[in-house]
């Protein structure tokens, strides 16, 4: 049990709790954004192309509503929007990490001298040079 308790405090001591607090805010803030773009924003034009069709009241009746039960239907329509929110998010989320690799590649890159190589990929990228003069010593040796 101790040693459960000490790694639970390393792990919320580390950040690693506390980032992804903030990621799981800043993702539902977010959320909450690109659902009101998609209902108040993008929805309304697709609305008036379609001839003032309303997507979240599209639904399939299965069971009319009457004096003693409710009216069964499956709403296709609200999914269509949840759908186009997950696009818009998704191919959001794609841009971000797509741009953040290109800061990624660009400092791990050792022949790029605009960034500073750090020490580890620097440590690496001479073992790697090292190895294929070593290999070719090698296969001269061998012919």
């Amino acid at each position: 049990m101790g040693s459960f308790l000490q790694e639970f405090k390393n792990f919320a001591i580390k950040g690693n709790m506390i980032d992804m607090a903030v990621g799981i805010v800043i993702g539902t803030a977010f959320n909450n954004v690109i659902s009101t773009i998609v209902k108040k924003i993008v929805m309304p034009p697709l609305s008036l192309l379609t001839d003032d069709v309303n997507l979240s009241n599209k639904k399939y009746v299965l069971r009319a509503a009457t004096e003693s039960a409710e009216e069964v239907a499956i709403g296709y329509g609200e999914l269509m929007e949840v759908l186009i929110d997950f696009f818009i998010i998704a191919f959001t989320i794609f841009m971000v990490i797509k741009f953040i690799n290109r800061f990624k590649k660009k400092a791990e890159d050792p022949h790029d001298k605009t960034v500073e190589t750090p020490k580890d990929i620097q440590l690496l990228s001479n073992i790697e040079k090292l190895m294929e003069e070593q290999n070719t010593l090698l296969k001269s040796k061998k012919d």
